[in-house]
């Protein structure tokens, strides 16, 4: 299917083109995208086959974008992104009013500006506050911070 195809999956009756090429620019993909020789007509193959793991992950964000949903859950969704890109959709992210964003994530950088962080360890949870709040705790959040900077 194209990238078209891909980001309207199961709504290509009711989403617009302009839509997608919206959800494609917050996804910081039009970049690599519009220089494809088909831009967002280009067919790509099973899986992202073809794509990088970081423009995977970013078709992946346009196509959840785009349904303007009232939750949206990202699992490890930037963890092949460069800091600057993962910053410019956080930024998008934090932008989006009336959603709320479940963000699941092993970077800090990913989830620091959350409104509520919560730390597993084991399956339970051993924390949770603001990033001031557990950094201040000096628990596992504040552990893996350190261990990331």
């Amino acid at each position: 299917d194209t990238i078209d195809g891909n980001i309207r999956l199961g709504e290509k009756e009711t989403m617009s083109h302009p839509a997608v090429r919206q959800s494609l620019e917050k996804a910081q993909a039009w970049s690599f995208v519009s220089q494809m020789k088909d831009a967002e007509q280009t067919v790509i193959g099973e899986r992202g086959i073809g794509l990088s793991g970081g423009q995977k992950q970013r078709i992946t964000i346009a196509r959840a974008l785009a349904r303007k949903t009232p939750v949206l859950v990202l699992d490890d969704s930037t963890s092949a992104l460069d800091t600057e890109t993962e910053q410019e959709i956080q930024q998008v992210l934090n932008g989006l009013s009336g959603m709320t964003k479940i963000i699941i994530g092993h970077r800090i950088s990913s989830v620091r500006r959350a409104d509520k962080i919560i730390v597993l360890e084991n399956g339970r949870i051993a924390e949770s506050g603001t990033h001031e709040e557990l950094l201040e705790a000096n628990g596992l959040y504040k552990a893996t911070y350190d261990s990331q900077h």
